[in-house]
Parts: structure tokens; sequence; C-alpha cells
């Protein structure tokens, strides 16, 4: 072949001028072996078309590719109220573990101190008022009992 009129194809080629047959003529001059070093590097690309052509995809492609694209139809289904509000009955349900276990800790851990007669809301101790006005010595509550026990004896007493 005349590697001048092989040139004058490729520029067809890349000016999208030629027919079926140039391109045919093209693909087989490149599959050959003895092909001109300024040319040989579009011999890639006319190979790769011509192996790329005898790939097919086979018979069960549309198969295939319908399995992959057909999604299996998912129907709605009905929530009541109730299973629509279970996690809101969840998580008050684990408040409320928390606080009644906060509460019994913590009256567990001032059960021993006698003096405690409630928690303000900080959760700061609140003695006793006999024990705010006794100063430094502490009042234990079997004290405070029997003082009060003693008042109101020496009151009947004077009465009577």
């Amino acid at each position: 072949m005349d590697f001048k009129y092989i040139e004058q194809l490729l520029e067809r080629y890349w000016q999208c001028e030629t027919s079926l047959e140039e391109e045919a003529q093209l693909r087989t001059f490149f599959t050959e072996e003895d092909v001109p070093e300024h040319l040989s590097r579009y011999k890639d690309l006319f190979v790769y078309q011509q192996l790329q052509q005898e790939e097919h995809l086979g018979a069960d492609f549309d198969a295939r590719v319908l399995a992959e694209i057909e999604a299996p139809v998912v129907k709605a289904r009905r929530m009541t109220l109730a299973a629509r509000f279970m996690p809101l009955f969840k998580a008050a349900a684990a408040v409320a573990v928390v606080l009644s276990l906060g509460n019994v800790m913590q009256h567990s851990f001032f059960a021993d101190v006698r003096e405690v007669a409630a928690a303000d809301t900080i959760g700061k101790q609140i003695s006793a008022p006999s024990v705010a006005l006794s100063g430094d010595r502490a009042v234990t509550h079997e004290k405070q009992i029997l003082d009060s026990l003693h008042r109101v004896s020496k009151e009947k007493e004077n009465r009577q």
C-alpha cells in the first residue's frame, strides 16, 4: 500500500469524512506487522477497535441487566398510633428508671445520717433547725425528741 494514501485516509478519518470501506482499509493496514514508524502511534487505536468488534455481550445480557434494574416492590405498611409512639414510651420509661434509681440511691446514701431533715433542689443537705442553732456540737435525733418530751412534761406540770 502507498503510505501517502494511508496518511490521506487518516486525515479524512480525523475529520469524520471516511466511509465504512475506507475505515476497514485503515484497520487492515494497522493490523499488519510492517507499519511505518511515523504511523505506529495510531496502531493501538485501530487494533483496539478490531478487538472490540469481535467481543460480544452474550445472550443473557438483557436478562441480567433487567434483573439488576427491576427493584422489588415494597409495600407500605400501616402503623398504629401505639407503634408510632413506641420510641417515646421507651424514652419515658428510661427517664423514669434513671430518676427512680437516683432517688433510691440518694435515700440509701443518707439513711444512716439522722440529722438530715430534707434535701433541697440542688441536692445539698439541709440539717434540722436545732442542729443549726446549737452551734458546732452535733445534736442527735433522739436527744431532740427527749428535749421536746421534757418540755411537754414540764408544761403539763406547770399547769397542774
